[in-house]
């Protein structure tokens, strides 16, 4: 407990710096873009000069950007996301609205990717060289170097179009009034796909590095040791080997995190899923700085507290890290 504690208040400190940064330097960038919600507003529906600067004056796009960046900041420390302009609605409200579908589709990937891939690599690593380990590798490099949306589209098409067996898009069915156990069963029948989609390229990953770092203690000396005295190759892989090549899966579970929140962006387009991806999709189109802004300061908090349960789960694996206090 002392451990969890003092990494706690070392991380909270560390992740408000994160966050500071994150918030002044997208803001920044954001606003040296071109155009604005208002410009995006006019090209879909038009308007005259006078009627422009009127709604660029009521949504504060005339102030300074240093006014603006104060005010965002001021209006962050009260729980106060703003106002999206382009679904005239308060942020906070949209983003929890659309948050638990990508937590549902990231979290179902997550857990497939590395279930699966962790116990390819289990079977890959277990002999290197063999004819086993060398068809994996092969096939992870395969999957590596296919693209997600390329994916997403092939199983549209044979699961939904040709064999009909799966729904294209939505995260569910349109008014059909499914309620409890049923509307579950047809939320998972919609989700299948892009959670394979999704799953695939980060399952290679996994099965490379557990194959790649079990290669590498077969090699060290306490191995040996273990083969000495007689240990069984079974239990030498499933009670020594993996565990300590278990630490440089969850430091890629930690940084997987980052990168497939970005990949659901696309995911989440082609299977027309109401998640955060497509909101920053949306976002973009309409010039909504605001919403954009609560969008990646939302993923950002994910990444942050995804981390931190990597680093508990550090504090777990590995007793040096407990020895030594849990200072990392």
């Amino acid at each position: 407990m002392p451990q969890i504690v003092a990494l706690l208040k070392q991380r909270l400190i560390g992740s408000m710096i994160v966050l500071l940064i994150v918030i002044v330097g997208c803001f920044l960038l954001l606003e040296a873009a071109p155009g604005d919600a208002v410009d995006a507003y006019a090209v879909t529906f038009g308007g005259d000069a006078a009627a422009i600067a009127e709604m660029r004056a009521r949504w504060g796009l005339d102030q300074s950007l240093w006014h603006r960046l104060v005010a965002y900041c001021s209006a962050l420390l009260n729980g106060n996301l703003g106002w999206s302009v382009s679904f005239s609605r308060p942020i906070l409200g949209l983003i929890l609205e659309r948050l638990p579908n990508t937590l549902m589709l990231m979290g179902a990937a997550t857990a497939l990717s590395f279930a699966c891939g962790s116990l390819l690599g289990i079977v890959a690593g277990a002999r290197p060289g063999s004819f086993r380990d060398r068809f994996l590798s092969v096939t992870s490099l395969v999957l590596y170097a296919i693209p997600g949306f390329w994916l997403a589209l092939v199983l549209v098409i044979l699961f939904s179009i040709r064999l009909r067996w799966l729904p294209s898009s939505g995260i569910e069915t349109i008014a059909s009034g499914k309620q409890g156990i049923a509307r579950a069963v047809d939320v998972i029948r919609h989700l299948i796909l892009p959670v394979i989609a999704l799953a695939m390229i980060y399952l290679a990953l996994y099965l490379r590095v557990m194959r790649a770092a079990m290669t590498e203690i077969w090699r060290m000396d306490f191995v040996r040791a273990l083969k000495a005295r007689g240990i069984s190759r079974p239990r030498i892989v499933l009670f020594h080997i993996v565990r300590s090549a278990a630490l440089p899966l969850v430091t890629m579970l930690g940084l997987q995190s980052a990168s497939m929140l970005s990949g659901s962006v696309v995911i989440e387009s082609v299977f027309a899923i109401p998640g955060l991806g497509r909101l920053a999709q949306e976002a973009v189109a309409a010039r909504d700085t605001a919403l954009l802004l609560g969008v990646i300061l939302t993923s950002a908090l994910m990444v942050i507290l995804v981390n931190f349960v990597v680093d508990l789960l550090y504090l777990w694996l590995d007793p040096r890290i407990r020895a030594d206090g849990g200072r990392t």
